[in-house]
């Protein structure tokens, strides 16, 4: 659809349509949602929403009535609630591709045995922090994420779902920050404190990020935009506040970020410019760059205060984003059919 309404777009701005043949052509296109496109939406919206309910009942149930339920009870409820989840599951599949969908590689895709296994593996994690509140094994918080991230593993393999997939790599970068929160740095003197938390972060997402993009030539399935762009937000976010830090002379430590950050952004240049070209990578680029240089600046020019130094800056952040709209509306003319 979003290619669709690129290449109409296009034809439009080339004059390729007449002016008062572009409703007309907006029709024929299906850009706009069909009575079945419709319930099609809400039936799946309503199928994922009655899907996070059900798990967040079961969590808030047993958490509400702590006091009043036994131990054997608490996890007899979380443990039949999984069961059943992996046997709707089973079921849905074995019913076999029925007016479901079809993925973008042309694998037949069961929404339905989706849910029920994001369901079985958000239920995995209650069932995980029972099992430590219950008995009280004194583990570490990071560990039950990271667990949690270990044994749900082979249920996203099986499921073929980037939303599932997400969610496993949100749990390893939550079991990573509470564990640098945990024990403080990586490798005695080299990294510490909340450095090196985003160290860590930066590169589980940069590796998760190519790995990601690598498969997803293979697995089309995997080649949603949304799920891109999170993980590039991963990735950017933690190496712009090394920055910050860098400038701001907090932490010595960070000084790595001075060599890596323009090999970052040169990197992502290349590839979404050139190799899978993507206009929201380009922009999260160029925030990036006016983020840093604005804090840059801002640190010597405000440094001894006055008005001067703030007019200088506010033109700075104007020209900066100036040239950025201005070089991203280029490139958005260049990658339209």
């Amino acid at each position: 659809m979003a290619s669709i309404r690129r290449e109409l777009v296009a034809l439009i701005e080339r004059g390729a349509i007449p002016h008062e043949q572009v409703a007309r052509a907006v029709a024929l296109s299906g850009l706009h949602p069909s009575g079945r496109a419709w319930g099609v939406f809400l039936d799946r919206l309503l199928l994922w929403l009655g899907t996070l309910s059900l798990a967040s009942a079961l969590l808030f149930l047993v958490a509400y009535n702590w006091a009043d339920m036994g131990r054997w009870l608490r996890f007899g409820l979380v443990q039949a609630a999984l069961v059943a989840a992996i046997g709707v599951y089973w079921w849905a599949e074995g019913r076999g591709p029925v007016d479901e969908g079809r993925a973008d590689d042309g694998v037949v895709v069961n929404i339905v045995a989706r849910a029920a296994l994001t369901t079985a593996s958000l239920l995995l994690g209650v069932l995980l922090a029972l099992f430590g509140q219950v008995y009280q094994t004194g583990a570490d918080p990071w560990q039950l994420f990271f667990f949690w991230a270990v044994l749900m593993l082979p249920w996203a393999v099986v499921a073929r779902f980037d939303a599932l997939w997400v969610l496993w790599l949100g749990l390893l970068n939550l079991s990573l920050l509470l564990y640098f929160r945990t024990w403080g740095g990586l490798f005695g003197s080299l990294f510490g404190g909340d450095a090196a938390a985003l160290w860590g972060v930066f590169a589980l997402n940069t590796v998760a990020l190519a790995v990601w993009e690598l498969a997803a030539r293979r697995c089309r399935w995997l080649s949603t935009g949304w799920s891109t762009g999170l993980l590039a937000l991963g990735s950017g976010i933690p190496l712009t506040l090394l920055m910050l830090m860098f400038i701001l002379d907090e932490w010595a430590d960070v000084s790595a970020a001075l060599l890596i950050y323009p090999l970052w952004l040169a990197a992502l240049y290349f590839i979404y410019r050139y190799w899978r070209p993507d206009l929201f990578m380009l922009a999260g680029g160029c925030l990036s760059v006016i983020v840093v240089v604005t804090t840059f600046f801002g640190r010597h020019l405000l440094w001894q205060g006055g008005a001067e130094g703030f007019l200088l800056l506010s033109l700075g952040v104007l020209s900066l984003g100036a040239l950025a709209v201005f070089w991203l509306k280029r490139l958005h003319v260049e990658m339209s059919p």
